[in-house]
């Protein structure tokens, strides 16, 4: 087969996944705690991410020395 058809497959086929990944309606209640629910996950995300990077500071920042030298 050539690229440029299975190339034209791959991306059909991902449109096809997208589209029927997210339904046309939703017929469903959300009550006040959904969107406290939702908050909850946000703020432990962050906070989850804030202690990950406060734990691996030192090799983030070697990381970073090497990435950028100074240019003393």
């Amino acid at each position: 087969m050539n690229f440029r058809y299975y190339r034209i497959i791959t991306i059909l086929a991902l449109l096809a996944i997208i589209d029927l990944s997210f339904p046309r309606h939703a017929y469903a209640y959300l009550d006040p705690a959904t969107s406290q629910f939702l908050f909850n996950i946000l703020v432990a995300a962050l906070l989850g991410a804030a202690v990950g990077i406060k734990i691996f500071w030192y090799k983030i920042k070697l990381f970073l020395k090497k990435l950028f030298p100074d240019k003393r």
